[in-house]
C-alpha cells in the first residue's frame, strides 16, 4: 500500500518523528504560556491579599467576624479585577493570640489555554497576607547630643531642631502603640558624662572614690599646743572630709576598661564612677510609655559640654537591660521585640574619663559597638555635620545590626540642623509601619 510504503522509506524517517515529537513539544510550549499567565495572575491575587489585610487590620478589632468578611471582601474585589480567573474565595480573619493579626487567604484558578490537550484543564492560584501589630513589640533608647556645639546653627539651631525632632518622634511611635507596652523609649542626653539622677545618691552601684577625693573640704578635727621659754604655740590638724553625696549633681563618667563597652551589672563589682561634672546634662529617662515624662525630658535638655559618644551608647544599652541599674521592664514571652539605639550626635569624639585623643575614644567605642550589636540590639547613627567636619567614621561603623559589619542604611550624614526633623521622621516611619509578615 502507499501508505506502507511511506513508512517503510527509509529517506522520510524524519517526517513522522517530527510529526510524533510536535505534540509533546507543543504541549510543553503551552504548559509555559498557561503558567506564565497563572503567575501574572497569582502576583495580581497576592497584592489584592496584601492591601486587603493592611486595610482590614485598621478596624479588625471594632468589627464582627461576619463584618471583618464582608467589609474584607468587598475591599478585596474592588481590587482583584481580573476576569480570566474563577471567582477568588476569601477567608478572613481576625486573632489576638501573641498580639493582633490579620490573616486573608485567596483561593482561585485559572483556564488553560493549551494544557488541556494534556488532561489539565485548570491551575489553582493561592494567596496569603497576614499583616501583624502589636505582637512585635518596640524598645528604643534614644542617645542624643547634649554638648555645647548643638547651639550652632542659623535660623534653627542644631539643638532647638533635636527637640522638634524628638517631639514627632514620641508622637510617632506613641501612634504606633495600640497598647500600653508596645512600645517603650528611653531618653539618654549626654555630654562627656550622662546624669543618672542625683536621687540616686544612695545606690549601691555609685562608685564613689574619686567624687570623694575632689570633693569635701578640710575639717579642723584637732590641735597640738607646746609651751616654750617664750610662750605657747598650737598647730591645728585638718582632716579631708567628703562632701555629703546628696550634694553629687547626678553626673557618672565611663566605668573601668574594660567594663566600659559591656553592660555587665554593677553586682560583680562592675561599679559607676560617680562625678561632679561642671555642665552636667539633664538626667535620663528609663524605659517608659509615659509620653509626658518623655516630653518633658526632650524640652529640659540644653546643650553644654564636650562630646563622649561612647558613654551615651553605653547607657541606652544599659536602659533596655533587664538588670541593675536601670533595670528595664521584663519581656513577655508571647511577643516579638524589636531593640534599638538612636545615636544623633554633631561632632566628633574629644573627652572621656581617660582620653582627650578622638582615636582612642573611638576605638573604645567601635569594641562597644560590636558588644551592642552581637546582643541583638539595631543601631541607628545620625552625624550632623554643618562645619564640615569630617564624616565621623566611628559612627558609620556603629550603624547596622551585625558587629564588625557597618550597614549604611541606618547611618545618616546631615548638613542642616533642618534634616534632624525628616531623618527622625524617615526612622520612625520605619520603625512603627505596619509589616506584612507573609
Amino acid at each position: 500500500m502507499l501508505f506502507q510504503r511511506f513508512l517503510d522509506d527509509r529517506s522520510a524517517s524524519v517526517v513522522p518523528l517530527l510529526a510524533l515529537a510536535a505534540i509533546p513539544i507543543t504541549g510543553l510550549i503551552g504548559a509555559s504560556v498557561d503558567y506564565s499567565r497563572a503567575a501574572a495572575i497569582q502576583t495580581s491575587l497576592q497584592a489584592a491579599a496584601d492591601s486587603t489585610s493592611l486595610a482590614m487590620a485598621k478596624s479588625a478589632s471594632s468589627l464582627s467576624s461576619q463584618q471583618l468578611q464582608t467589609n474584607g471582601t468587598a475591599y478585596f474585589r474592588a481590587l482583584f479585577t481580573r476576569t480570566d480567573a474563577a471567582t477568588p474565595t476569601l477567608s478572613i480573619s481576625y486573632s489576638t493570640t501573641g498580639g493582633s493579626q490579620v490573616v486573608v487567604s485567596a483561593t482561585s484558578s485559572v483556564s488553560t489555554m493549551f494544557m488541556g490537550i494534556m488532561g489539565f484543564r485548570q491551575l489553582p492560584i493561592f494567596a496569603s497576607s497576614t499583616s501583624t501589630w502589636g505582637n512585635n513589640r518596640l524598645r528604643v533608647a534614644l542617645v542624643l547630643d547634649n554638648t555645647g556645639s548643638m547651639t550652632e546653627g542659623s535660623p534653627t539651631t542644631k539643638i532647638s531642631a533635636l527637640k522638634t525632632a524628638t517631639h514627632n518622634l514620641l508622637e510617632q511611635l506613641h501612634t504606633a502603640a495600640a497598647n500600653n507596652g508596645d512600645v517603650y523609649v528611653s531618653i539618654i542626653p549626654f555630654t562627656k558624662d550622662v546624669n543618672v539622677g542625683a536621687s540616686n545618691y544612695d545606690q549601691s552601684w555609685i562608685d564613689w572614690t574619686d567624687w570623694d577625693s575632689k570633693n569635701g573640704s578640710n575639717v579642723k578635727t584637732g590641735q597640738t599646743c607646746t609651751q616654750s621659754w617664750w610662750g605657747q604655740s598650737c598647730q591645728n590638724t585638718y582632716t579631708w572630709t567628703p562632701a555629703s553625696h546628696s550634694t553629687w549633681n547626678g553626673c557618672v563618667t565611663d566605668r573601668d576598661q574594660n567594663y566600659d563597652t559591656l553592660n555587665t551589672s554593677p553586682a560583680s563589682g562592675a561599679l559607676f564612677p560617680a562625678e561632679q561634672y561642671s555642665v552636667c546634662p539633664t538626667s535620663l529617662v528609663t524605659q517608659t510609655y509615659n509620653w509626658t515624662t518623655l516630653s518633658d525630658k526632650v524640652d529640659a535638655m540644653v546643650a553644654a559640654g564636650n562630646t563622649n559618644q561612647a558613654i551615651g551608647l553605653a547607657w541606652g544599652w544599659q536602659s533596655l537591660t533587664a538588670t541593675s541599674p536601670l533595670n528595664a521592664p521584663a519581656k513577655d514571652p508571647n511577643y516579638l521585640y524589636q531593640d534599638i539605639i538612636i545615636i544623633l550626635s554633631d561632632g566628633l569624639n574629644t573627652q572621656d574619663r581617660w582620653y582627650t585623643s578622638a582615636t582612642s575614644i573611638d576605638n573604645r567605642q567601635r569594641t562597644l559597638c560590636d558588644n551592642i550589636k552581637n546582643a541583638g540590639v539595631t543601631i541607628y547613627a545620625i552625624q550632623v555635620n554643618v562645619s564640615n567636619d569630617a564624616t565621623s567614621s566611628v559612627l558609620q561603623y556603629c550603624a547596622g545590626t551585625r558587629a564588625t559589619v557597618a550597614d549604611a542604611s541606618k547611618f545618616f550624614l546631615l548638613t542642616t540642623p533642618n534634616q534632624i526633623i525628616t531623618t527622625f521622621n524617615q526612622i520612625g516611619v520605619g520603625l512603627s509601619k505596619l509589616r506584612i509578615s507573609n
